[in-house]
């Protein structure tokens, strides 16, 4: 059987990162390697799939914003629209990569296989996971049954969907998971074994794409005795959407509550997420929702609400429409 011509776009990150000494795994500098140094360190990468490459950024992600976003999303449809390719992997450093990785589940058109991938330890660390990420990655893009999933996330022999992965630790190599909905499959050397299919809209399904404008939304992260400014600062500074990051429930304090009640009949969107990691946000959380026109993140984190915001109303929808968006995708 002839191998997959896989396109891998690399943007940076701690899995082309280097530091002064291989027992250091903090402390490095990201995005330093070019792409066929990165792929030179991965041995049998040849022997899984036909590559090419294109360095598209290289940039440490927690610099990523909308606007490398949308270039991202731009050079990703020009290779999934390409005859000659058959999926592409994305390499990108994890501060961030849910938040692209989301990002492009919505806007990229196209049933090929997408996997991002990223590693906790720079590529010069006596124990650096990049490699044995990479080529899983490429293993799993160039899986027979790889497409049609949306945009996966491969990271420690686990591939996770890009709705529900999260960063969930700062330093270990098993940084990512699903607390909801848990892994969408394993790599186990050369098998790759599926666990599960994506339940939400994606993609080809979605009214977004990578020219649909983002709207700017901000996200407020709720904590005790939380002044009513936060919300009059955000609204003044232009954001077009808040999404606020509740205790438990997403709930919504009683000072809280009167300024984001101003804020959404100033013509504001209101996302009341939670800030605990995991679960579903109910209607309630000290506020009644319809009256006050808030919509629920559902079990989006606070951060894949912005994008899901970001995109829908750029494109247009209605304030009383965006509870919708929320539960289609």
């Amino acid at each position: 059987m002839p191998l997959h011509r896989i396109h891998l776009l690399a943007t940076g990150g701690t899995i082309a990162g280097t530091a002064a000494s291989p027992a250091q795994t903090t402390g490095y500098a990201a995005a330093t390697l070019p792409v066929d140094l990165l792929c030179s360190a991965v041995p049998g990468l040849g022997d899984v799939a036909h590559l090419s490459t294109e360095q598209v950024a290289a940039i440490d992600s927690k610099d990523a914003d909308p606007a490398f976003w949308q270039r991202l999303a731009g050079a990703a449809q020009a290779a999934l629209d390409d005859h000659h390719v058959d999926g592409i992997v994305i390499s990108h450093g994890t501060d961030t990569l849910e938040e692209t990785a989301f990002y492009l589940h919505l806007v990229l058109k196209s049933a090929k296989p997408v996997v991002m991938v990223g590693a906790m330890r720079p590529a010069t660390s006596l124990s650096a996971d990049g490699p044995l990420n990479l080529l899983n990655a490429v293993r799993v893009a160039a899986a027979h049954d790889a497409a049609g999933r949306g945009v996966l996330v491969v990271m420690n022999q686990t591939i996770f969907g890009a709705r529900d992965v999260a960063k969930t630790n700062c330093v270990r190599a098993d940084a990512f998971a699903a607390p909801d909905t848990g892994p969408m499959g394993l790599v186990l050397d050369a098998r790759v074994v599926w666990l599960a299919r994506p339940q939400r809209a994606h993609g080809p399904a979605t009214p977004f794409d990578a020219q649909t404008p983002l709207a700017p939304v901000d996200v407020l992260v709720a904590y005790a005795g939380m002044p009513a400014r936060m919300v009059e600062a955000v609204v003044q500074g232009g954001a077009r959407g808040v999404v606020l990051a509740g205790a438990g429930n997403g709930s919504v304090s009683v000072a809280m509550h009167a300024a984001l009640r101003e804020a959404r009949q100033a013509g504001v969107a209101v996302v009341r997420a939670s800030r605990t990691g995991s679960g579903y946000v109910m209607p309630g959380g000290g506020c009644d929702d319809v009256a006050d026109g808030f919509c629920t993140a559902d079990t989006l984190s606070p951060y894949k609400a912005r994008i899901l915001a970001m995109l829908a109303l750029g494109a247009g929808c209605r304030l009383e429409d965006l509870q919708g968006v929320f539960e289609t995708f």
